[in-house]
């Protein structure tokens, strides 16, 4: 058995349906488990329609529309008869919407936000099975959320593995056989059947959970790049692919942001030792990168990431003491309760300084809970780069014309926090 996950690039639209059914005929007549990302922009889409709707917005309505016929315009593309059943599946899974908006909104932001931005995964999932039983690939269509379990922790659910590994387990294997399975990525459920998310671009950790529970022969996340890259095609020239990495140096990259793989992919893969290879979308034919245990570190070939609009912020108590270990445990407790990635850190003796995604509502969560204690000062706008494997050289060519603000050197990894000079 082998999982295939398709992210929102490769069905952004009705050419990359059909291009992902065309890979799935070169494969034809094996056990396969698809997980399927959103269609395209859809996710930051829904997240301009949650703020919407949760801050009260005239332009609801229109956010709503350009969703609807984003999807309609897919489909129009792909069944030219409009009595064909996905048109009224479609329809049936935008109604969720349309009943939430005619709601107030629940006071939890985040408990608003993922059952109006799951349903993107809702809607690519039933286009995509809908299609590939157009082209006579008989396949089923399973909603992810009856089998993989989380917490409450509404847009970073915790999965509970025991009931989610027991529920696949009992069930798919018995679904598969003759047919391929469609599901979705991102998305799970509580125990009260309300739907959380696993964390933006958590579709990767989607498959992962599914191929580990399953102990499946190998994950292949299909993307539109040649295979993992030593850098962002879209931030530099002459990138390099690596024919090969090991589980370690894949999660050191997804950890400081590379994204070609979300964070959490890597771990449950690792624990049984399936194979993850990343392939390319529009080359099914292609080797891609292979990340397993065997494959070896090429440490002349340096991985440079690059996360852009982070903010750094230094905290100091406002009577001119030190920062101790009470402190840090204080300032780490708000971090965590508000969900907030740390993605570099630094202290002295009278601060703390922090970078992470610059996130407005969560930037001032962290100010409303942490400025009666500390002094708070923050840069915007910022860049945070990091090199695995650096040397002098890359080094001084990638900061070359930029400030920098703090800079950490280990054996191993360079992160830089710049700012662009005016």
């Amino acid at each position: 058995m082998q999982v295939y996950k398709f992210g929102g690039a490769s069905v952004k639209d009705a050419d990359g349906v059909r291009n992902l059914s065309h890979i799935v005929s070169i494969n034809r007549g094996q056990d396969l488990l698809i997980v399927v990302s959103a269609m395209g922009k859809t996710t930051n889409a829904l997240e301009l329609l949650t703020k919407a709707y949760f801050n009260g917005s005239a332009n609801l309505n229109t956010l709503f529309h350009e969703v609807r016929d984003f999807h309609y315009e897919i489909i129009k593309n792909l069944f030219p008869t409009e009595n064909d059943p996905i048109y009224d599946d479609v329809g049936n899974t935008l109604i969720e919407i349309e009943w939430m908006l005619e709601d107030e909104p629940h006071p939890d932001y985040n408990f608003n936000y993922d059952q109006i931005v799951s349903i993107g995964e809702l809607l690519s999932s039933r286009i995509v099975n809908a299609y590939l039983n157009s082209q006579s690939i008989n396949s089923k269509w399973l909603d992810a959320r009856s089998f993989i379990q989380t917490d409450n922790t509404y847009r970073e659910g915790e999965v509970n593995w025991e009931k989610t590994c027991l529920s696949i387990q009992s069930t798919i294997p018995k679904l598969i056989s003759g047919k391929v399975l469609v599901t979705q990525g991102f998305i799970g459920g509580t125990s009260e059947n309300y739907t959380t998310t696993l964390g933006r671009e958590g579709s990767d950790y989607s498959a992962a959970i599914f191929a580990s529970c399953l102990n499946v022969e190998s994950l292949t996340i299909w993307k539109d790049v040649p295979g993992v890259l030593n850098a962002d095609p879209k931030l530099f020239t002459d990138t390099i692919k690596y024919t090969e990495l090991p589980y370690s140096e894949a999660l050191e990259m997804s950890f400081y942001g590379a994204s070609i793989i979300h964070p959490k992919t890597i771990k449950p893969l690792k624990n049984l030792n399936i194979a993850l290879f990343v392939k390319p979308f529009l080359h099914p034919l292609e080797s891609g990168t292979v990340i397993n245990q065997s494959a070896k570190i090429i440490k002349d070939q340096p991985a440079v990431i690059l996360k852009l609009n982070q903010v750094l912020i230094s905290f100091s108590k406002k009577d001119f003491s030190f920062i101790s270990e009470n402190h840090l445990s204080d300032i780490f407790k708000v971090f965590s309760s508000g969900n907030v990635k740390i993605n570099m850190m630094q202290n002295s003796a009278l601060s703390f300084s922090v970078c992470f995604d610059w996130d407005e509502e969560k930037f001032n969560y962290l100010k409303n809970f942490l400025s009666a204690e500390f002094k708070i000062k923050y840069n915007q706008d910022l860049q945070l780069l990091t090199v695995r494997h650096p040397n002098k050289k890359i080094l001084a060519s990638l900061s070359s014309g930029k400030t920098i603000l703090l800079e950490q050197i280990s054996r191993n990894t360079a992160q830089l926090v710049i700012k662009k000079v005016e």
